[in-house]
C-alpha cells in the first residue's frame, strides 16, 4: 500500500551556493533554496539508520542494507517551494554535497530504491527519491540522509559520528544503595580492566572503595560481584574472563577493605546479558561492565 512520506531531507554544507535555506536548522547544513522549517530535533546522542543499499527480498522478508550510526542526531523536516520537482531538488543536494566534500554513498529514485518496507529510526521508506552521503573525518564521520517526497516535502537527517558521554553518574555508596533496593542490582563503569586480563587498574579505586563504604553501611546486604564482556571473540573464554574478574573485585574487597568473603559471591555472565548492540564499539563499552547483584 502507498502511503504518502510527507518527511524528507535536503542538505548541503554552508559554503556551497548550490542550496541556500531562508530558515538554517542546522550550523553546518542548509535546507533548499525557499524551503521553510516545519519541524526540528536534535539528540546529543541517539542512534539512527541511514540506507545504503537496495530494498531486497530474502526469502520471505523485504529489507534494505542500512549503515547503523550513533552520534549527535539532528532531524529536520522542511516544506519546499511547490514549484520544484523531486528530481531538481535531489540533483540539488547531491552536487551541493559533492561540492562540500561529501561522497555519495547511495542514491536511488523510488524505483530503484525498492518496494515499500519500514525501517526503524526511519518509519516508511522509500519516498519519492533519496541519497545517503559521508564525509569522513579524524574526529568523527559526518553522515547525511535527504528524503525527498513527490509533493513539496522533504526531510534532513544529520548524524555526527562520536562516541557516548561517559562517566556522567559517579558511583557512591548512596547511589549504590538506591539503585540496590530499587532494582536489586547496579552496573558499574568504573572498574577498569586491560583488554583479556582480570587484574584491576589502579583508576578502579574509586568505585571499589564506594563499593566498600555501600558494604560496610549495610551489613546485612550480600552480594554478588558479576563480570561481563562484549561478544568480542571466544564464548567460553569471555565466560571465564568475566568469572575471574568477578573473582578479581571479591578479592580486592577483602583483602582491602576487610569485607567478610562470605558476603560476597564473585561470578560471571560473560557476554550473554548485553544492555545494548555490541554491532559498535560505543555499545560493547557499555557491555563490559561489573554488576553488584543483591543477593
Amino acid at each position: 500500500m502507498k502511503r504518502l512520506f510527507t518527511l524528507l531531507i535536503a542538505a548541503i554544507i554552508t559554503a556551497t551556493p548550490y542550496a541556500i535555506a531562508q530558515n538554517v536548522g542546522h550550523p553546518l547544513i542548509k535546507g533548499f533554496e525557499g524551503s521553510e522549517i516545519i519541524k526540528q530535533e536534535v539528540a546529543e546522542f541517539d542512534e539512527q539508520q541511514l540506507v545504503i543499499g537496495k530494498v531486497q527480498q530474502d526469502g520471505t522478508v523485504w529489507s534494505a542494507k542500512t549503515e547503523k550510526l550513533e552520534g549527535k542526531v539532528t532531524r529536520i523536516d522542511y516544506q519546499d517551494p511547490p514549484n520544484r520537482s523531486s528530481l531538481e531538488r535531489i540533483r540539488n543536494y547531491e552536487l551541493a554535497l559533492k561540492k562540500s566534500g561529501f561522497e555519495i554513498v547511495f542514491i536511488c529514485s523510488k524505483e530503484e530504491c525498492g518496494p515499500e518496507i519500514v525501517i526503524p529510526t526511519i518509519g516508511y521508506y522509500p519516498p519519492e527519491r533519496y541519497l545517503t552521503a559521508r564525509m569522513k573525518r579524524k574526529e568523527g564521520n559526518i553522515w547525511v540522509g535527504v528524503f525527498i517526497a513527490a509533493g513539496s516535502y522533504s526531510k534532513i537527517i544529520i548524524v555526527e559520528e562520536k562516541p557516548m558521554e561517559t562517566d556522567l553518574v559517579k558511583v557512591t555508596a548512596d547511589i549504590l544503595k538506591t539503585n540496590i533496593l530499587k532494582e536489586g542490582h547496579m552496573a558499574l563503569y568504573e572498574i577498569y580492566f586491560d583488554t583479556g586480563k582480570s587484574e584491576i587498574k589502579t583508576e578502579s579505586e574509586r568505585a571499589i572503595s564506594s563499593v566498600a563504604d555501600y558494604l560496610k553501611e549495610n551489613p546485612e546486604v550480600n552480594v554478588y560481584i558479576v563480570g561481563h564482556t562484549d561478544n568480542v571473540g571466544d564464548y567460553t573464554m569471555n565466560q571465564k574472563l568475566s568469572k575471574v574478574r568477578g573473582e578479581s573485585v571479591k578479592t580486592y574487597l577483602v583483602s582491602k577493605y576487610q569485607i567478610s568473603a562470605t558476603r560476597l559471591t564473585g561470578e560471571g555472565a560473560g557476554p550473554i546479558c548485553p544492555v545494548t548492540s555490541n554491532d559498535t564499539e560505543e555499545g560493547r563499552a557499555i557491555n563490559r561492565r561489573v554488576e553488584i547483584v543483591k543477593k
